[in-house]
This record gives C-alpha cells, sequence and structure tokens, in this order.
C-alpha cells in the first residue's frame, strides 16, 4: 500500500471531534492517574488511563454511541443490530436505551449469564437479546443475516469509520489532561478498532509519541497481517484474554494501524493473569484480560521507557468472578510456582506417603492427587499437581523424583495434555 492511499484511510481530527462533540454530555471523561507502584517499579512515570470506569466498564461505548448517534432518522427508525460476546454488547445496549433506538443484540450460547445480564439491563425494553450458536462467528453470521434480512443497520465492533473515530476520543483526552506529551502509550490490540482511533489523533498532536500495540501470545492478528503485508485470518487463536481474542483485525483499522502503530509486542497469557492480580493487589483495580495486556508489556520496555512518561490504557474492566480460579491458576504456572505431572505411581497402600517424605521438599504441597487408570497392575498413571514456595526448587524436585526412579511427564510443557487433563 502506499503513502497516499494509507492517509486517505486515516481518520481525520474532524472526524475525532465530531465524535468528541456527540460523546461528551454522554461518556464519562475518564482519570488519567498517576500509578506511584508501576513508576517505582519502572522507573519512570506511569500514567493509567481509566476506561474501566465508563458506565459500561470499557471504551466500547464511545464507537458505538457515535455511530448511532450518527444515523439518519430512517435507519434508527428501523434499529440497529450487532454481534458481541460481551463489551460491545454493552456499549450498543446503553446506546439503543439512552437514544430510544431498538436493537437487536446477538450473543453465543456459551455467554456466562451475567454477561447477558448486563446486556438487558443496559438496554431495557429498547433491546432484545438472541442468544445463538456456540461462538462469536455464530453469533456474528446471525446478526449479518438479521441486518440483511430487516434493513437494520449493523453496527460492527470494531471497523467502522465512526468507531473509530468515537475511539479516537480518548486520545484526545489524555493529550488534553497531559502538561506535556507522553513518551509511549501502550494499548492493547484486537480488532484494531481503539489502537486505529487513539493513534489517528495522538500522531498528528504528537507524532514524537511512540504507540504500541499489545497483543495475546496465543492471537497476534495484527502481527501476522504485518508480516504477510495485508490482513490474514488466523486459523486458531487462544481465547482467554477474549477482549482481544480475534482471529481477524478489521481491514480498516490494520491500513491505519500499519502507518501509524510504531511497535507491536505479544504477551503471554499467564503473564496477563499476574499482571490482573498485581492491579488488584497494589491498584485496587479490577481489570478485565484484555484491559491487562498494555500493563503486562512494560516488562519488554523496561528499558526504553526509563526516565518517560507513559500511558497505559486500561481498556475495561467486565472481569467475571468467576474466572479468577483460573486466573490464579494460569499465573502460578506461567511463574513457576505450580506444575502438573503425569506420575507412573504405585497402587499401593503407603505409596502416597513415601512420595510425599521422598520427593516433596519442606515447602512444597500437593494441591491435587487423583489415578486416572486404575487396573490391576502393580502401577498406575496418577495425575500430581504440585505447588512451589520458590521456583528456583522446581530443579531438585525433578532432581529427587529421578533419584527414586519415578517416572513422570511433564504436563506444564505439554499444551495438548494439560488442556485435556488439567
Amino acid at each position: 500500500m502506499n503513502a497516499n492511499s494509507q492517509t486517505a484511510h486515516r481518520i481525520s481530527m474532524e472526524e475525532i471531534v465530531q465524535a468528541h462533540m456527540h460523546l461528551k454530555d454522554v461518556v464519562v471523561h475518564t482519570p488519567l492517574q498517576h500509578s506511584r507502584v508501576l513508576s517505582e517499579r519502572y522507573n519512570c512515570n506511569v500514567l493509567l488511563k481509566r476506561e474501566d470506569l465508563q458506565t459500561v466498564r470499557s471504551f466500547k461505548i464511545r464507537g458505538a454511541y457515535h455511530l448511532m448517534r450518527s444515523l439518519s432518522p430512517e435507519e434508527t427508525s428501523k434499529g440497529v443490530v450487532c454481534a458481541s460476546a460481551g463489551n460491545h454488547a454493552q456499549g450498543v445496549a446503553y446506546s439503543c436505551q439512552t437514544l430510544g433506538i431498538p436493537g437487536k443484540i446477538f450473543m453465543p450460547s456459551t455467554t456466562p449469564r451475567q454477561k447477558v445480564k448486563q446486556v438487558s439491563f443496559f438496554g431495557g425494553n429498547q433491546v432484545e437479546v438472541i442468544l445463538t450458536g456456540d461462538t462469536f462467528d455464530d453469533a456474528y453470521a446471525e446478526a449479518i443475516a438479521e441486518s440483511e434480512r430487516s434493513g437494520m443497520a449493523f453496527i460492527h465492533p470494531f471497523d467502522d469509520r465512526k468507531i473509530i473515530a468515537g475511539n479516537g476520543t480518548i486520545g484526545q483526552e489524555l493529550l488534553d489532561r497531559t502538561e506535556h506529551s507522553p513518551d509511549y502509550i501502550f494499548l492493547t490490540v484486537g480488532g484494531g478498532g481503539l489502537a486505529a482511533g487513539v493513534s489517528s489523533y495522538v500522531k498528528v498532536i504528537s507524532p514524537s509519541t511512540r504507540i504500541i500495540g499489545v497483543e495475546p501470545d496465543g492471537a497476534q492478528s495484527l502481527r501476522a497481517s504485518l508480516d504477510a503485508g495485508e490482513v490474514v485470518t488466523l486459523e486458531e487463536i487462544e481465547k482467554f484474554v477474549d477482549g482481544a481474542a480475534v482471529k481477524r483485525i478489521g481491514d480498516l483499522a490494520f491500513s491505519i494501524c500499519q502507518e501509524l502503530i510504531d511497535d507491536v509486542i505479544a504477551v503471554p497469557e499467564g503473564k496477563v493473569c499476574t499482571t490482573m492480580l498485581d492491579l488488584y493487589n497494589e491498584n485496587a483495580i479490577v481489570a478485565e484480560p484484555a484491559g491487562a495486556l498494555p500493563i503486562a508489556a512494560l516488562d519488554a520496555y523496561r528499558d526504553q521507557i526509563q526516565g518517560k512518561t507513559v500511558v497505559c490504557i486500561i481498556s475495561g474492566g467486565n472481569n467475571d468472578v468467576d474466572r479468577m480460579q483460573e486466573i490464579k491458576e494460569r499465573s502460578l504456572i506461567y511463574e513457576g510456582y505450580k506444575h502438573y505431572f503425569m506420575v507412573n505411581f504405585p497402587q499401593r497402600a503407603g505409596a502416597l506417603r513415601e512420595f510425599l517424605d521422598q520427593v516433596l521438599g519442606p515447602s512444597d504441597d500437593i494441591t491435587r492427587f487423583e489415578y486416572t487408570k486404575k487396573s490391576n497392575k502393580d502401577n498406575g498413571p496418577a495425575l500430581v499437581g504440585i505447588e512451589l514456595k520458590h521456583r528456583e526448587d522446581y530443579g531438585p524436585l525433578l532432581e529427587r523424583m529421578a533419584k527414586r526412579g519415578y517416572r513422570y511427564l511433564e504436563l506444564n510443557k505439554d499444551p495438548v495434555l494439560f488442556s485435556l487433563l488439567i
């Protein structure tokens, strides 16, 4: 793509200013908070743009409301339709209720009940929630079909000029609240609407500000597209960071990000979990996985950001309490404190006691033990979960198992078996 065609795709300042006029009395002008903990940890000035404090607890309301506010009277009379598994649905639902526009929101049947309740709450009697299929792609296909069938306007979650312009107001707000333009902005990349919007504004006002896009390690749609020089669709993705787990970045969003984003990096899902727990424990911030991504990326830029002013956009805080155990588990595994083994174990009385006495260290703890297959043989496979107090105790643990003649398989290093058994 040549420079002229790239520039033609950019969202203009006028478009973002128009979005700001639509949104100024509707959205929360979220604070830009100094984080003492993070600033001291990275020896720089870290500011957090708190989009998790929006009414719907994510930035998605900005694009959804601006697009719907821009519809013609004829379009609004027919209503709108969208597909979402979470934040976008809440933004559309809130906008339907506020603007008095009827809407149909398609969500996967697997969507947690709490999220469905929130969408219904924000939409009130203006919105019909329709659960269909098992995945977002199923819901998306049904929403598109409904739009074509009924003539209802489809509200895309990220790949629309109005959506991107609405997101651009975040860039406007954060620059308005800083005495000097930040040296770095770290933001989440899923479908690309947030990155495209913020960079469209910031790069005009402060071209020296470096914008770093952050993707989950298991869903690098922007990185894959940048490497290919065109938008590509990932075959498989890890869905844990649900707000950014997108197989295909938006076409318009990609054309903007390709020109304006300075770098894109990936963060392992386990690192995201550790960051979520740290944000809660150290800053009393409840961030969803996608919202924690930018802060999780700071380690990768530790040397570059020393002495600089850094903004991290916390894009959302819609995190289910039911996921907390999984989040803690993923964090412990990533940090090297929790390990799972398949051990060929003697099937006799006293075998577990011998394992505890001869193999476990003084501060190690068994968190799970179960035979996966019982038989008449002397030995059988047992699933063993061990939590360490110190990660450096892992090597000695393996040495003791080998010394005592236990045959074992490290499940942490086998993603297929791990996902099946754990």
